[in-house]
């Protein structure tokens, strides 16, 4: 049976959830969660997509992104998933899936969805009794220790948004595309 393949259209920012293998609990551990979101800001920074909110629950991730322009939505997956998985297994000598097999996205569609989307990613530690507010979790961008970029870099209201941005003091992360 053929994996049915993601629609993604380029510019377009993803809300993006994928589990853990058999949904187990790896990221209870301080030190796999934090190969995650070490793994996610590498990949930022290297330009390969722009990270606009995440939060690694103990047996998910939710994560809004952009990719870059010369990356797909699969291949932003691919390097975050892949990415830690490889730094999971040698630094906790773990020799089973981290991930499960695929992910599922939502295409951001205007601002009061992008909202809608913020609100649940920072809200996911409280719901599940993990923090008492979204800043008190360690692992999400509410926390504070990762700025998230933007939104939306390249989207059909990029002009409003960039403006908006722009007024709040935020700067779009400069393209790293042809470095």
């Amino acid at each position: 049976m053929t994996r049915p393949k993601h629609r993604t259209k380029p510019g377009g920012t993803y809300f993006v959830t994928t589990d853990t293998w058999q949904r187990q609990r790896i990221f209870q551990n301080r030190e796999a969660a934090r190969i995650v979101e070490d793994t996610i800001c590498r990949y930022r920074d290297e330009g390969f997509f722009f990270v606009h909110r995440h939060v690694v629950m103990p047996e998910h991730l939710h994560v809004i992104l952009t990719p870059g322009e010369e990356t797909t939505l699969e291949k932003a997956m691919q390097l975050i998933k892949g990415g830690s998985s490889h730094e999971i297994g040698k630094s906790l000598s773990r020799r089973f899936p981290v991930w499960h097999a695929g992910f599922t996205e939502h295409q951001i569609r205007d601002h009061k969805d992008f909202d809608a989307h913020v609100r649940y990613i920072d809200q996911n530690p409280v719901k599940e009794h993990l923090a008492g507010r979204p800043g008190d979790y360690p692992y999400c961008s509410a926390y504070g220790k990762l700025r998230p970029d933007p939104w939306p870099v390249a989207s059909g209201a990029k002009a409003q948004e960039e403006a908006g941005a722009a007024s709040a003091g935020l700067k779009p992360r400069p393209s790293l595309a042809g470095k």
